[in-house]
């Protein structure tokens, strides 16, 4: 079993894109968590009309609204999820069919998987809002379109490139490791003790959990050109604790000792036993 949690924050319209592409998946084998960062109503009344009767099993974790708090209802939806194994995105991105499969035979004993993305445009992600575009079913001459008309940021993320022991040639390179397109086994990142909540607002939190992996001795085997995410353009968060995050970050990466995040998952595991 694979549990895909889904972030998401008063973006019911993205969601339902993000959602009806999982739905769309060749491999059905998973759960689907959205961890909500504290929505309004209209995103619990989207979920509840149109998701909680799909092709898989969807649940709901949502916590007050307290400002950007990614990393603790990350933790607080893996705490409750069924899985072995987890696929973490943002409900601002959208999958194609093989996404959830393809991570399924990326998924390997001590490996992390991150995957790469591919940016829409501004102009562009108004348009597939507006017409409810499913750009997972789109071919691979519209998006080489897209890329000329400057409605997306590139086109190699979608080159499918073998799965073979190469994708582990840079086993502890923890940059560029972004948790809107990222596998892991969920016994690994319990070990971790999950996303750090001290990383308070936007910023680091993933790249921490990612150091900290390695630290413990998982490696990093590469999903670019494997699964890649289309991203939706929105703006900026709320970057004001940034450079205390990256102080932070930058004390984790000298401390080979670090591995487990000093407000972790596992103030939640305890209640959902």
């Amino acid at each position: 079993m694979i549990s895909v949690i889904v972030t998401t924050y008063n973006w019911p319209e993205a969601l339902t894109l993000c959602l009806q592409s999982l739905f769309a998946q060749s491999d059905l084998g998973f759960e689907v968590l959205i961890a909500d960062d504290g929505s309004n109503d209209s995103t619990s009344d989207v979920i509840r009309s149109r998701f909680y009767q799909g092709p898989v099993p969807v649940r709901h974790i949502r916590h007050e609204d307290c400002g950007f708090r990614a990393g603790t209802i990350r933790n607080k939806a893996v705490s409750a999820s069924n899985g072995d194994y987890l696929i973490f995105i943002d409900g601002d991105c959208l999958v194609f069919p093989d996404f959830v499969n393809t991570h399924r035979k990326l998924a390997q004993t001590g490996c992390f998987v991150p995957g790469n993305r591919i940016l829409l445009s501004q102009n562009f992600t108004q348009t597939v809002l507006n017409k409810h575009l499913f750009l997972h079913e789109h071919s691979s001459l519209d998006f080489v379109f897209y890329r000329l008309t400057g409605k997306i940021n590139r086109l190699t993320p979608l080159l499918r490139l073998p799965l073979g022991p190469l994708r582990l040639v840079k086993a502890q390179f923890w940059q560029k490791a972004m948790t809107c397109n990222f596998g892991l086994w969920k016994r690994d990142f319990i070990a971790v003790n999950g996303f750090d909540e001290v990383f308070q607002g936007w910023g680091y939190e993933d790249s921490d959990l990612v150091i900290r992996l390695i630290h413990n001795g998982v490696k990093r085997k590469e999903g670019r050109f494997a699964a890649p995410v289309l991203h939706l353009w929105h703006r900026q968060n709320d970057q004001s604790q940034k450079d205390k995050n990256l102080q932070r970050l930058q004390a984790r990466l000298k401390q080979r000792d670090c591995i487990k995040a000093e407000l972790g998952i596992d103030q939640y595991l305890a209640k959902n036993l």
